[in-house]
Parts: C-alpha cells; structure tokens; sequence
C-alpha cells in the first residue's frame, strides 16, 4: 500500500465496537470509483484498490458515457449536415470504450484480490449519474479524481467533481 492510500486508510477507517463474534466493522465498505480513462482517473484506481482492499471493502468502477446528439450532425453556420458518425456507431464506439476503460479498473483491483463491479451508464449530466449509482448500489463513499481547472475553465465548464461535492448526500474522497 502506498503512503496516501495508508493515510486515507487511517483517516477514514472506524473500528466500531466489536461485537460477540469479534467482527470488526467498518465506516467504508463499498466504495464507488466513477473513471473516464484520463491519467488521474488511473491514478484514482489504484488509490481507490489500495484504500479498499485495506478496509476490506469492494469497489464498483463507474463509466459515465456522453448521450448521441442529432445536434452533433448539424452546423449551424451553412445549414450543412455533418456525418461523422452515426447513432449506432457512436453508441458502439462509446460502449467499446468504456468496456475497455472498466476492464483494465477490473484487472486492476482483480490483481489485488479486491471484489469488483463495474458499470457504465448514458448520462449527458456525469455528476446526476454518479450520485444515482452511488444510491441504487449502496455505495458508502465515492472516491473520485479532481482535474483541478482553475479560473475561466473551471467557471465556463463547471467541475463534476465539484457538481458531486454540492450534491451528494455520500462521503466524497478527492484525489487530485
């Protein structure tokens, strides 16, 4: 384990009594980990894998795929249409990355005898789709990376690590 992944281990790890059976329970057991294959969503799996097998706990990787937008074909310029790609080629485009995004999470926290889920789900709103997961599998905390913009980039894009931080009612542990 490495000294960060150590260090949230401590911080956030709670021995609550011990009952008859000596089972030592834990605040965090299921922590949900939404990735996007950048370098610090990488570096988030492995913090992620590392704090969870510590406690104990599983992890479930979240891959949060772009919706297909007929605005996507149109310029509003010349009133040209743009053919790029098409809907279903985009959809298998999309689901061929995120399945190849999951599966090296997968490997990853498969290698360190961690349990694992991963899912991937259609959401133009990345932060309203990791909050709904996070609720509908159980998730105790969500451990997520920060691309830290600043200034004009982070007022004009907004931040879903920000939009979660405001909007969940689960822990947020932020790895930047």
């Amino acid at each position: 384990m490495d000294a960060v992944s150590e260090q949230l281990s401590q911080a956030v790890t709670v021995a609550v009594a011990v009952d008859n059976n000596e089972k030592e329970s834990r605040m965090f057991r299921h922590v949900l980990v939404p990735i996007d294959g950048s370098e610090l969503s990488r570096t988030a799996v492995k913090h992620a894998v590392c704090f969870a097998k510590d406690v104990k706990g599983r992890v479930t990787f979240l891959f949060v795929m772009k919706d297909y937008h007929v605005s996507m074909l149109h310029s509003e310029d010349d009133e040209e249409n743009i053919d790029p790609i098409a809907p279903n080629d985009f959809t298998d485009a999309m689901r061929t990355h995120a399945d190849r995004i999951l599966q090296a999470a997968r490997a990853e926290a498969g290698a360190e005898g961690v349990p694992v889920d991963t899912v991937a789900v259609t959401n133009d709103e990345p932060h309203k789709a990791i909050i709904e997961i996070a609720l509908s599998r159980s998730a105790d905390v969500i451990f997520m990376a920060s691309h830290s913009r600043r200034g004009l980039a982070s007022l004009l894009l907004g931040s879903v690590t920000q939009k979660v931080l405001s909007n969940s009612k689960i822990p947020v542990l932020v790895v930047r």
